[in-house]
């Protein structure tokens, strides 16, 4: 919740001629972002479909971290905490040039959509009071599903429901972490701290040079400093 108040309460950054504009982190994300690389391409390449999903994005931040605060419909917005916490771990996980910020956020909110989906909200949440109030929506089938209560699964079945969830996290946290930082086996590497460009499509016509400049590694500032060629 507290990205929303900051982008929309606080300062802004929805505005595309902002200089804080939030849809400039995604030039960031772009070079080494793991399995949605050309969906963020394709948005940087596209503005406004850019700012259109920036404003989705914003406005269900804003619905699930505010849920997730009062305990409401826990287990619904627990799969908006995993599908938010995935998007930051595939898309800027490679990001961080002091420590592992970005991969440690996304790990962490897969992790807990994981483990809210299954509990539930506990004792001081709304989703608690509609069920000891008794409230009408809290005797549907599916309030069990969406907003807390025990989840109609199984006894025999649970456990392998936790195990294959487990199980997917642990093999999402040591592939990621392997990939995007070498920090299984191997040499630990760090593609956020030194900035590497790349030059393609270069050419002389009628005495001028011409080529396109890629940043392919390096942390979102350094495209700042490159200001004469």
């Amino acid at each position: 919740f507290s990205a929303f108040w900051r982008r929309v309460a606080l300062e802004n950054k929805l505005d595309p001629e902002g200089a804080g504009y939030i849809g400039e982190k995604f030039n960031a994300f772009l070079p080494n972002a793991l399995g949605i690389k050309p969906m963020i391409q394709y948005l940087v390449e596209n503005p406004d479909m850019l700012w259109i999903n920036m404003v989705i994005f914003t406005i269900v931040e804003g619905i699930v971290g505010l849920f997730i605060m009062f305990g409401l419909f826990t287990p619904l917005m627990s799969i908006g905490v995993f599908g938010l916490a995935m998007g930051i771990l595939l898309g800027s996980g490679w990001i961080g040039t002091t420590c592992l910020d970005e991969w440690q956020i996304g790990i962490l909110g897969i992790a807990t959509g994981f483990v809210l989906f299954l509990t539930g909200s506990g004792k001081y949440s709304l989703d608690n009071y509609l069920i000891k109030t008794n409230v009408s929506i809290s005797r549907k089938k599916w309030f069990a599903w969406l907003g807390s209560g025990v989840i109609p699964i199984k006894d025999s079945i649970f456990p392998r429901v936790v195990l294959i969830g487990s199980i997917f996290i642990l093999g999402m946290t040591l592939m990621t972490n392997q990939v995007c930082h070498g920090g299984v086996w191997g040499t630990l590497h760090n593609k956020s701290v030194k900035p590497k460009l790349e030059i393609t499509e270069g050419k002389i016509e009628n005495s001028t040079l011409s080529f396109d400049v890629f940043r392919t590694e390096g942390v979102d500032v350094y495209g700042s400093w490159v200001i004469a060629i």
